[in-house]
């Protein structure tokens, strides 16, 4: 059996750039994808992908912009910390014995995973076993819908780059999860 992979793309499309996600997702949803696979557009709806999340996936791949400080439409693939591993993390800005502070308008992928923590914890559910960001660089985040031509370009590498993960196993040769981070030139 093939393990579950939710691939969601997040973002907001009246943001310019920040409809990367979505456009990435509404992309790759064009191609035949393996068994288990579901690529999902949920937007600026954080919270209803921490709640699918529920469902059990073994690999959760965030397709978001990603400002990290390079050059418009560079691609990045980052392999993200657990909630525990992450440490600090939006969990602490709440207070004790408090879940993470929720905004259902501005959930970034940090509070989505820290949601999704709060939410394992109080289920007994089990969060993905890896979760990556497929991310790019915005050149425009304002308001405004349409991707920049850089940030547009760069959706089919970001299709490929996605393809390209299903095809790879997960693992490296001793079974641990593989940990990357790529950048386009």
């Amino acid at each position: 059996m093939n393990p579950k992979v939710l691939i969601a793309g997040i973002g907001n499309v009246f943001l310019g750039d920040d409809g990367f996600g979505v456009e990435t997702v509404r992309a790759l949803s064009a191609h035949r994808l393996p068994d288990g696979v579901e690529v999902v557009d949920f937007g600026v709806r954080g919270v209803h992908l921490a709640y699918q999340l529920l469902d059990g996936y073994d690999t959760l791949v965030l397709v978001d912009a990603t400002a990290r400080g390079g050059a418009p439409g560079t691609l990045y693939l980052i392999e993200a910390e657990s909630g525990a591993a992450a440490g600090a993390g939006p969990q602490a800005a709440a207070g004790p014995g408090e879940g993470p502070v929720l905004d259902g308008h501005h959930m970034s992928p940090d509070t989505v995973l820290a949601l999704l923590d709060a939410l394992c914890a109080g289920t007994g559910a089990t969060p993905p076993r890896r979760t990556l960001v497929l991310g790019c660089e915005p050149a425009c985040v304002e308001e405004g819908i349409g991707l920049s031509a850089l940030v547009a370009a760069a959706v089919p590498e970001a299709v490929r780059m996605a393809l390209d993960l299903l095809e790879r196993p997960a693992t490296d040769e001793a079974g641990a999860p593989r940990r990357e981070l790529r950048r386009t030139p």
